[in-house]
């Protein structure tokens, strides 16, 4: 048995803790804020209530995978399948709902857009095939080991090199698939899903669509927090134990091995440090300025960050849904200026959540609860004082025009968060979400291990390292930093 020392409760972190635990490891979880989940964090103002971080669910297997696991009934983590995935906006009036039956579906593509069904059809079969042959070599296994790679789903997945496109872009692929630019524009969006640009990523990526319009969107019972709370609770009911409040200053090492941790409560021995931190920010704080980095791979792109506006709306709008979106009307220049300029413009894309459509208790009656979020740059020092007042501004003056009404004089509660807020309080490097981006088609391969190459017994999950971003892909992290942790124990290197 050995003694464990996790850094963060994010899900990575959770899940880490989780499987550790589970095969009878003596675990301990340190976190620097009061509650569990990073990212997946809960608001209350007034009689408003939103989840502040992710809030797109999908792929529960893999939630379902640890309950499993831990010999638990999955059936106990409530949730529902959402009907309607997007209600999607565009700037010269056109709007339409995308609802999650594929049939429904194909009729709205062929209605609305003008699509021919069977060509959109044959587009998502192929995402649900490349993502089938990839997800168990790419995001299931580490890309770093030969044991990993070297199996039949590695010949698998070269069999489909040729539907992978993989000197394309995105938006390429799209853009040659699809007639009408709206189309495009929509499956470009998926994108954002890791903090990246459709113009740069690599067409393989238009498989990330799959979960979402081939499995379905789903909503927690009691909202997006539930997540972090389950799995805090599997932690726990395994034997895990939580330090909340308590910040890891330092991860100790000795010859080339890991020996434990510094916080600023404590100083501990461990065999073992799994860091769920920014993979950037384990290097640069806690680790010692003596420990090599891996430059080419911490120097890589970063990601995208958000503004994310939590409003009290006193109202309730019908042609709203759960999930809204809103675009802009140039969404390459959009691109190019939160990778390439690094600023904001006047007609930004708005994604805005609201739980209360299904979840009633997050509002009052007649009123919503908003998560108006945009895509922006890192921060690199920015005013951004002035670009969240000049944002809000362009937030609202789409609003008011899309939905027909002033939005201002109905915001009974609100909350900003911002890159800054984002960067102090998760511990995210310079704000990104994600930590790498996926602007080229190297990047997956330019991801930090699961494992650290050059210091015995550490550790690394979550979404900065592989697989990458999203729930989902931080969940399939702790597998792989664990199994990676059985390999070096079966090998003697621990």
């Amino acid at each position: 048995m050995a003694k464990i020392a996790v850094v963060g409760a994010g899900v990575g972190g959770l899940a880490s803790a989780i499987r550790f635990a589970n095969a009878g490891h003596q675990v301990s979880i340190f976190e620097a804020n009061s509650h569990p989940g990073g990212k997946i964090n809960t608001l209350s103002l007034g009689e408003f209530r939103w989840d502040m971080g992710p809030s797109v669910f999908t792929a529960p297997q893999y939630i379902e995978d640890l309950y499993i696991l831990c010999g638990k009934d999955f059936s106990e983590f409530h949730y529902k399948k959402l009907s309607n995935t997007f209600n999607y906006f565009f700037n010269d009036g056109k709007r339409f709902s995308l609802p999650a039956d594929p049939k429904a579906m194909l009729d709205v593509f062929e209605t609305e857009l003008g699509e021919d069904r069977a060509n959109v059809e044959k587009y998502l079969k192929k995402a649900g095939k490349n993502y089938e042959h990839i997800s168990p070599l790419f995001i299931e296994k580490s890309l770093h080991r030969f044991k990993h790679l070297f199996n039949n789903n590695l010949f698998k997945a070269l069999f489909r090199i040729p539907k992978y496109k993989l000197n394309s872009t995105m938006d390429e692929e799209n853009a040659s698939t699809f007639k009408n630019k709206k189309t495009v524009q929509l499956f470009n969006r998926y994108a954002t899903y890791n903090g990246s640009s459709p113009f740069k990523s690599p067409a393989m990526l238009n498989m990330i669509q799959h979960l979402e319009l081939n499995e379905g969107i789903f909503l927690p019972k009691d909202g997006m927090v539930q997540i972090a709370k389950s799995l805090h609770a599997l932690a726990i009911e395994q034997g895990a134990v939580f330090y909340f409040n308590e910040k890891v200053t330092e991860i100790t090492t000795k010859r080339n091995s890991v020996t434990g941790i510094k916080t600023d409560q404590r100083s501990e021995d461990f065999d073992v440090v799994i860091s769920n931190m920014d993979v950037t920010y384990t290097y640069d704080r806690l680790l010692s300025k003596e420990v090599k980095k891996p430059k080419k791979t911490l120097n890589q792109e970063r990601s995208s960050s958000a503004m994310v506006f939590y409003w009290g709306i006193n109202g309730s709008f019908p042609e709203l849904d759960v999930h809204n979106m809103f675009f802009s009307s140039d969404y390459k220049k959009e691109f190019n200026q939160i990778f390439e300029s690094k600023t904001m413009g006047n007609d930004p894309s708005i994604y805005v959540h609201i739980t209360s459509k299904e979840k009633k208790e997050d509002a009052p009656e007649g009123k919503e609860n908003w998560f108006v979020m945009v895509n922006t740059p890192i921060n690199e020092g920015q005013d951004w004082k002035t670009i969240i007042a000049q944002t809000k501004q362009n937030i609202l003056r789409k609003l008011n025009k899309q939905l027909n009404s002033s939005i201002k004089p109905l915001i009974e509660e609100e909350f900003v968060m911002d890159p800054v807020f984002i960067e102090e309080k998760y511990a995210a490097a310079q704000g990104s979400i994600y930590g790498n981006a996926s602007n080229n088609k190297y990047a997956a391969f330019y991801r930090h291990p699961n494992f650290s190459k050059t210091i015995k017994g550490l550790y690394f999950t979550g979404v900065t390292v592989h697989p990458g971003g999203g729930i989902p892909l931080a969940i399939n992290s702790a597998k792989i930093a664990f199994e990676c942790y059985e390999e070096d124990v079966k090998k003697g290197i621990l």
